[in-house]
């Protein structure tokens, strides 16, 4: 048997961590799980980067092995360069959501509620990290289960009229997400008798190559991309996306675009990978994902666009960006799935400082976020207007930021495709870099325009540190995205090569 080094057991005890601590705060008082909420996302960025290191210096992934039992019913979490950096990411999105958001939960929160949404955040925390290690359907689907009931509850949090209708949808559209998940996942497990990956990979390899059952194989995979393609907000699945978004809290509203929605991504790209293969999603998937990522990414900024609120505006634009994703994940190649995880990135650090800022804007404008009444919040709130800046410039595309570099290695991806591909994703990026710039930058602009109410321009403004170490970091994340995205790429590809 291999002996296990310390490091290589942080992934259970990340997992198992953030589960004690959601049992801790549901019995604290507010203050007290304020802090082990805190801690535990502190705590989950050092261990994130403590296995990044170490997976990118020795160049290899490790498997831990929950117990001694094997295939097909053993639960295994295993850990590569690509899961530690995107887990990382996740991770520092968590906490500097938190902090971006900690003034604001006096407001939206009410006292006897504020342990209970702790809970519900570590319960998040521990999903996050089982659905990012885990190299089995069984503990990918539980944690999927979990993930859906604690982002439900972080919706219904602010206790506001509006958000219950919001919750209710979010809850209706996510199991059914989740139940053609677990449908193909069924179907999977009887034609193969495997849950683990690596068992998986090599049944389904060994029934295409017999021919046996390549209908109901095909079908397997396609409901489960159906259902992570509706938890997730694809294009045309998103009517739930809007609400649940706008109506959340400052931190509610970060984690849900930033990191929920991404880490059922990050799993079907590992099901792709280490399950489906190559061959079962360049012959059926691939077409289905292209032409909803393709319609998505422009119509979700359309959408966007015609917007005459901040926080719906921001939250539709949510759509395109996960178009985004999913048109490097169809193109099918290492260079596109790289592509799709760079842009989840560079998405994640854009759209959470969106959120927290707007939120802080929202708040200077009294409560409003009509472009009118955010007329002048730029001088009320400076730092947060120029982190929605630096966001809306990302997203936009501008050099020296993420976006900007996503974008090139999604257009370096589909050209070196070549073919029909190649020409509807340039043309795509290139309409839509257009449509992001009339809704983006509009917005931005607006907030540095003078208000009509000089005296509400010139009120006094009020610190927020929490906030703007928060806004602070993740501007430098935006930059250095941007500046350092073709090492980041290679350590993404590196990852990807662990995955086989």
């Amino acid at each position: 048997m291999m002996t296990m080094v310390w490091w290589q057991n942080l992934p259970l005890f990340m997992i198992v961590g953030a589960l004690v601590c959601a049992a801790v705060c549901s019995v604290l008082k507010a203050k007290a799980a304020r802090a082990v909420m805190a801690a535990l996302a502190f705590l989950e960025c050092c261990g994130m980067g403590v296995l990044l290191y170490f997976t990118l210096t020795k160049n290899e992934s490790f498997v831990f092995a929950m117990g001694e039992i094997g295939a097909p019913f053993g639960n295994e979490l295993r850990i590569g360069a690509a899961e530690a950096l995107v887990g990382l990411l996740f991770a520092v999105i968590m906490f500097l959501s938190l902090l971006g958001g900690w003034r604001q939960f006096s407001l939206d929160i009410a006292p006897n509620r504020v342990n209970l949404y702790a809970a519900v955040f570590c319960l998040l925390m521990a999903a996050m990290c089982a659905m990012t290690f885990t190299n089995d359907l069984f503990t990918a689907y539980v944690f999927i289960e979990i993930s859906t009931i604690a982002a439900c509850a972080l919706i219904l949090s602010r206790n506001e009229g509006y958000t219950m209708f919001a919750a209710t949808r979010y809850m209706i559209m996510n199991l059914l997400g989740s139940g053609l998940f677990l449908l193909g996942l069924s179907m999977l497990y009887c034609l193969t008798g495997h849950l683990l990956f690596p068992q998986l990979g090599a049944g389904v390899k060994e029934l295409l190559a017999a021919n046996r059952y390549p209908m109901p194989l095909y079908l397997s995979f396609l409901l489960m991309t159906l259902g992570v393609a509706i938890k997730s907000a694809l294009y045309p699945f998103h009517t739930w996306l809007p609400s649940a978004y706008s109506t959340s809290t400052a931190t509610s509203s970060a984690i849900l675009s930033s990191v929920v929605s991404k880490m059922y991504i990050f799993l079907l790209v590992k099901v792709f990978f280490r399950a489906a293969g190559t061959d079962v999603f360049a012959r059926r998937i691939e077409d289905v994902l292209f032409l909803y990522a393709m319609v998505g990414v422009i119509a979700g900024s359309v959408y966007a666009i015609v917007q005459r609120h901040m926080m719906r505006m921001i939250a539709y634009s949510s759509v395109a960006q996960i178009g985004y994703i999913f048109l490097g994940i169809a193109l099918g190649t290492e260079a596109g799935f790289a592509a799709a995880l760079f842009h989840i990135l560079a998405h994640s650090s854009a759209k959470s400082m969106l959120f927290l800022a707007g939120n802080k804007l929202r708040s200077a404008a009294d409560g409003q976020d009509t472009f009118p009444a955010l007329r002048g919040t730029a001088k009320k709130e400076p730092l947060a207007a120029l982190a929605f800046l630096v966001g809306a410039l990302s997203l936009v595309g501008v050099p020296v930021l993420g976006g900007f570099a996503s974008k090139v290695f999604l257009a370096k991806a589909a050209v070196e495709l070549g073919g029909w591909r190649m020409v509807v994703v340039l043309a795509d990026l290139l309409v839509s870099t257009a449509l992001n710039v009339g809704y983006l930058l509009r917005c931005a602009l607006t907030l540095y325009r003078p208000a009509e109410d000089t005296e509400q321009e010139n009120a006094p403004k009020q610190k927020d540190a929490p906030f703007a170490f928060a806004m602070g970091v993740l501007i430098l994340i935006n930059i250095g995205l941007g500046i350092f995205g073709a090492p980041v790429l290679d350590w993404i590809q590196q990852g990807i090569a662990m995955f086989v």
